[in-house]
This record gives C-alpha cells, sequence and structure tokens, in this order.
C-alpha cells in the first residue's frame, strides 16, 4: 500500500464510533491521548515548540465528528519538499471526504495550495483545479504560521498568515458529506503541528455553488463496471455481446460537465514505472483500471462534430464500434514534469456522424490523481 493511499484510507484504519462535538471548543496538545496516529508521526520540539511532527503521517481526532465549525492550527516545516494541511468530512471508511493542502516547493506558484474532495478512496486533484480549487500563496519554511479553515455548509475558506483575508475560496465543497472526522496530515516532508484547537458552529443552510453547463456538454451517461485494463485490448471496441451483457449504471455530468468516475467506482493506486524514469512511459501499468462510458448522440443530418474531451489519464473513443483516438493525459506521461490536469479543452475530435442515433464509448482508464473525463460537442466553423 503506497503512502497516499494509507492517508487516503486513514479513517478506515481509524475506525471508532463518532458524536458530535460536546463543547463549542477543542483544544488538543501534541501529547493528547485523543490523537490518533497513523504512519511517521511523533511528538517533538521544533523552534522552541512541543508539536506533533508528521511526514508520510496523519494525526485524526479520535470519537469525533465535525460539520460546520473552525480549526485553527499553527505549522512549521524544515522540509524542502511536501504536501501538508487538513482534512476534514471525512466519513466513517475514510474513501470520501475534503483535503486542503499546501506545497512549500510551489510556494508563490498558482498550485502553491490545492482542495481535492476524497471520492471513492482516491485523491482528485487532477479533475478539480483553477478557481475555488488552487491558489498562490507564500508558503514559509523553518518558521511557525497560522492556518484557520472556515467550514460553512457546501463552503469553505482557508486563511494562510492574514486571518482577514482567505487565501482560498472554496466555493463548492465536491464530497457532499455534511459532516466527518478531521485530521492533519503530511504526504511527504516532515511538517510540525501545534496550537491546535476546533469549535463546531451552527449549520448553514446547504447551498451547492454549481458552475454553468456549458452548450453542447455530454451530460447523459452509462458506465460498466470496473475492468482490468491489462486484460483488455483498449484498441478494440466492446463486442455486441458485451454491450448487451454488461450491467450499466447511468450516471449524470456535475456542472461543468465532468463525469468523477471515483464517484462511483474505487480507485486504483498503482505504483507508476514512469514517474521517475520516462523511459518506461510505453511500458503496460500494472493495476491501471477502466471503465467504459457510453452515450448516444443524435444528429438530424450526416456531419462532423468536434468533440472537446479531457480525462484522467487515458482514453480510447470509439464512434459507432470504430475507434478514432487514442491517448493519454496521466502525470509524468507528456514530460517530466506534466500534471495531468483535466479540461474540455486538452484536445479535440472530429466525430463523422451518421443520420440519427449514433454511439459514443469511451474507454477510460486511471492511474492516479483523479479518475474522469468531460466531454462537450461543438460546430464545426464554418
Amino acid at each position: 500500500m503506497t503512502t497516499l493511499t494509507r492517508l487516503v484510507l486513514l479513517p478506515a484504519l481509524l475506525a471508532t464510533s463518532l458524536h458530535t462535538l460536546a463543547q463549542p471548543v477543542l483544544k488538543l496538545g501534541p501529547d493528547s491521548p485523543q490523537w490518533e496516529l497513523e504512519g511517521n508521526a511523533k511528538v517533538t520540539e521544533y523552534l522552541g515548540r512541543r508539536c506533533l511532527m508528521l511526514n508520510g503521517a496523519a494525526a485524526a481526532i479520535k470519537a469525533f465528528e465535525l460539520g460546520d465549525g473552525v480549526i485553527d492550527v499553527d505549522v512549521a516545516t524544515p522540509a524542502r519538499r511536501g504536501f501538508f494541511g487538513i482534512q476534514f468530512r471525512l466519513d466513517g471508511e475514510g474513501a470520501n471526504g475534503e483535503w486542503i493542502y499546501l506545497r512549500q516547493h510551489k510556494s508563490g506558484l498558482p498550485d502553491a495550495m490545492q482542495y481535492t474532495p476524497i471520492l471513492g478512496g482516491g485523491l482528485n486533484w487532477q479533475l478539480y483545479s483553477g478557481k475555488g480549487f488552487t491558489g498562490a500563496v507564500d508558503v514559509p519554511q523553518n518558521e511557525w504560521f497560522h492556518l484557520r479553515l472556515a467550514i460553512k455548509g457546501a463552503q469553505a475558506n482557508l486563511f494562510v498568515k492574514d486571518m482577514s483575508q482567505p487565501a482560498l475560496v472554496m466555493g463548492d465543497l465536491k464530497s457532499g458529506l455534511a459532516a466527518g472526522q478531521v485530521a492533519l496530515a503530511s504526504l511527504t516532508g516532515d511538517v510540525c503541528f501545534s496550537n491546535f484547537e476546533v469549535r463546531s458552529t451552527p449549520a448553514a443552510p446547504w447551498q451547492r455553488h454549481w458552475l454553468a453547463m456549458p452548450q453542447g456538454t455530454l451530460t447523459k451517461w452509462r458506465i460498466s463496471p470496473s475492468l482490468d485494463a491489462l486484460a483488455r485490448n483498449l484498441e478494440q471496441p466492446m463486442s455486441a455481446k458485451e454491450l448487451n451483457e454488461t450491467k450499466w449504471q447511468d450516471v449524470e455530468a456535475e456542472a461543468p460537465g465532468i463525469v468523477a468516475l471515483q464517484r462511483y467506482r474505487e480507485a486504483p493506486h498503482p505504483r507508476v514505472s514512469f514517474a521517475n524514469d520516462p523511459s518506461k512511459r510505453l511500458e503496460p501499468q500494472k493495476g491501471m483500471r477502466v471503465i467504459y462510458a457510453q452515450t448516444q448522440i443524435e444528429s438530424d443530418r450526416k456531419q462532423t462534430k468536434k468533440l472537446y474531451l479531457g480525462y484522467s489519464d487515458d482514453v480510447s473513443v470509439f464512434l459507432n464500434g470504430r475507434i478514432l483516438y487514442r491517448g493519454r493525459s496521466a502525470q509524468y506521461f507528456r514530460d517530466p514534469g506534466f500534471l495531468g490536469i483535466m479540461d474540455a479543452e486538452n484536445d479535440a475530435i472530429y466525430l463523422p456522424l451518421d443520420a440519427g442515433s449514433n454511439e459514443l464509448v469511451l474507454a477510460v482508464s486511471e492511474l492516479g490523481g483523479g479518475w474522469g473525463f468531460i466531454a462537450r460537442l461543438a460546430d464545426m466553423d464554418p
């Protein structure tokens, strides 16, 4: 099991009965028995303070659940590289929830901090990026600074050092969970936490702030069960027999058109061989999973339509039983610094539609960072 998997699934290892905070403010020192430590976690001294130090580790609050509330904590890191922050509204199995984290090696850059939902046992940072998900912030090294997370309904604000203006406004929390466990976590790099406290606040009205759904977005799909990608020829369409015998599940894209497959299927966590060796980028990746997604496109005549397509991490596109496109957009695949962020404008494919009903099938495979796709039709330029 990878460190990432251990952190994401931490609450499953810490299964306890949960109850709502009975007191308005809960303060936990680093030595508190209410911390449940997992991974490389210890109590130590750093920069004159007694603190919790995490590195590939997490510290969850036992027997505690938070809905709306405010979390305050001081942090300091001697590490030059890392991913650290706060997990919240985690379900009892740890398969779903929210995570906001900072990256000191990205200090000052547009993705120095990121909010990602945890869905189906995995992080989804490749699917959700940009406004409301990533932002620039200065992340100090070797000094204490303050974080505050204010959670209210389906929204949250993160404050970094400056407690008057949020550094990141999370306009729509994607897990859909209204309450859950809280944990401090560091995926990698020594990070110290002190002066932790959390207080509950009255539940706010639950209001989703959906983005607009662009015209032409394909929103209604049927998806197959998760399959072993290496056991299939992904350049060949499903046979008529397979199409008929598959137990399809109807799903609908969320604005602005994302089909987050980890809402419906457990995320795989393969060890990607080309992450540290680009020469292995075309090797089969053991553990990769594939889902087939099918929809119908109605056309009043024989014509060619442009399909804007974003996907994570690997796709084959079939129209009426013929392959039109195969691509991979996984992290590290196109170059060593490539992140694999998904966007509808990642690729354009030209669909030769017949008059009447046309069957579009996507074979979408996952290697990590979020499993999903987004597809939108556009008229050809005259």
